[in-house]
């Protein structure tokens, strides 16, 4: 369980391919004046003058090119990044508005795949109807020049290592595999990994645009997407078109902040799931309270700890792989039965399904493989902000409010937020309010007991951005758009499809 992680909705993990991060905010150094107007700045103008060339993807109905931006800003001769695109034309009827970009969350999110795997059959009719909608993978992330790190055996290593260390010497080995990972990124992609800022991709998107021809950006991002599109809005107030950001961050907070606020938000939403499974006749952890199943769990998590089980591969389920698979569940409600399942077997011994949903997690497939989703997402928040922790004293000492924010997860988020202390490269961003003076309106949405990106952030974004309305879901699970709200749905789909904001403070369940 690592707490700088992928932000998406459990169904895209599970299928397709936006579950925790560390602190995300501006990093790199932003463009010149000339850049948010009408013209590229004349250094760039190489890049903003390429053309895409677009080819058959090999999937039915997709379009496939490449895009070059240059590695480094500050210094645009000297080198290129090469970007993987794709799209979904218009398929009508209806006048075309324009491309909708889109992106799934992270970082490390695969935005191609999310898109050629749920978003263009999976958003609304009309939405399709009236923009070709398209998606970059982000500097860094799966077919655009991915980050590497570790093997496939190493990564099974390191997601098993106790991340609740009982003494000095397991405080050491954790320690010990940060440092391990960081060093592995540093080996095998350390080109690469001073330039994968969240700055640096929106500045891609902003090129991206231009390139398909289109005056202003229009967007949908979720979870970490939030953040990359209010950098982008940021960055090019005059180019916002209608901008959509789900389940959203807040940029202002600091790491230890971010790491904290996440932790509480798992809390609350293991309460949920802990309400609904006491009532439930399957329930592995009781029928009286959600107290009572709450120690349930924990107890569970200090037997893998003292003896972890057997899965049917050489793989034992540990306490680590148990949490996460827990915490992979708890970004949607409909995988509740499924924990009930996987947490009943494992206290009979059985920890295949605990496993299994934390290999959904950490994008592994039954051969070891693991995409490149969790070196992509150290990767780019370790540079965005200053790491929660300096080193294992600094946890040690914010052990007592991290488990007060949850006495089920504290302890294991706190040490995990550890992960940057040993990153090889400098951070280059800094917390700071998001406000985007000038931009069109855009249409910042939050759901209640949201684990991933707690409500409040919700909040805190669309009170920063001068022009922000705030859409809220009450209800459960990460993100709302597509998730089965038709006040949701219907209020988004007018937004895109017309530009009419919803009313601030407008509330759905």
């Amino acid at each position: 369980m690592d707490t700088r992680r992928l932000l998406r909705t459990f169904a895209t993990a599970l299928g397709t391919a936006g579950l925790l991060v560390s602190g995300c905010s501006s990093g790199g150094s932003a463009p010149s004046a000339s850049a948010t107007g009408s013209a590229a700045p004349e250094e760039l103008e190489p890049y903003y003058g390429q053309k895409l060339r677009w080819r058959d993807c090999g999937v039915e109905g997709f379009q496939c090119a490449t895009m070059k931006a240059p590695l480094d800003y500050a210094e645009p001769d000297g080198g290129d990044i090469e970007l993987a695109v794709s799209r979904k034309k218009a398929t009508g009827p209806g006048k075309r508005i324009g491309s909708l970009l889109v992106n799934p969350g992270g970082p490390g999110g695969s935005a191609v795949g999310y898109l050629q795997g749920y978003a263009a059959i999976g958003y609304p009719a009309p939405v399709r109807a009236r923009y070709d909608v398209v998606a970059i993978d982000p500097r860094g992330v799966a077919r655009s020049e991915p980050v590497k790190c570790l093997t496939g055996k190493e990564m099974d290593a390191y997601t098993q290592v106790d991340q609740t260390p009982d003494d000095q010497a397991e405080v050491a080995a954790l320690d010990r595999s940060f440092a391990k990972f960081a060093a592995g990124c540093e080996k095998r992609s350390g080109k690469i990994l001073p330039h994968v800022s969240t700055v640096e991709t929106a500045r891609d998107m902003d090129m991206l645009r231009s390139l398909l021809g289109d005056e202003k950006l229009h967007y949908v991002g979720a979870s970490y997407g939030t953040f990359l599109g209010a950098t982008y809005a940021d960055l090019f107030p005059a180019r916002v078109g209608r901008l959509v950001l789900d389940g959203a961050m807040d940029p202002s907070l600091p790491a230890i902040d971010i790491n904290r606020d996440q932790t509480a938000g798992f809390e609350a939403a293991f309460q949920s799931f802990a309400a609904d499974c006491v009532r439930q006749d399957d329930c592995p952890l009781g029928t009286t309270s959600t107290t009572d199943a709450a120690t349930e769990l924990k107890k569970l998590f200090a037997d893998l700890d003292s003896e972890p089980v057997p899965t049917g591969e050489t793989r034992r389920l540990t306490e680590s792989l148990a949490t996460t698979g827990v915490i992979a569940a708890m970004y949607d409600e409909s995988a509740w039965p499924q924990l009930r399942e996987a947490v009943a077997a494992a206290q009979r011994g059985d920890g295949s399904g605990l496993l299994a949903l934390a290999d959904s997690y950490y994008e592994r497939d039954p051969s070891g493989t693991y995409q490149n989703l969790m070196f992509a997402n150290a990767a780019v928040n370790c540079l965005d902000l200053a790491p929660a922790f300096s080193g294992p004293e600094a946890v040690e000492k914010a052990l007592p409010e991290f488990e007060k924010a949850s006495p089920v997860f504290g302890r294991g988020f706190a040490w995990a937020a550890l992960n940057c202390a040993a990153w090889p490269v400098k951070p280059t961003g800094t917390p700071q309010r998001t406000e985007a003076e000038g931009a069109a309106p855009i249409v910042v949405v939050g759901t209640t007991r949201d684990p991933a990106t707690p409500y409040k952030w919700a909040e805190a974004l669309a009170e920063q951005l001068s022009s922000g309305t705030l859409l809220t879901y009450e209800g459960d699970g990460h993100t709302a758009y597509g998730r089965g709200s038709d006040c949701i749905d219907t209020a988004i789909n007018t937004y895109l499809l017309d530009g009419t904001p919803p009313e601030d403070g407008k509330k759905c369940t």
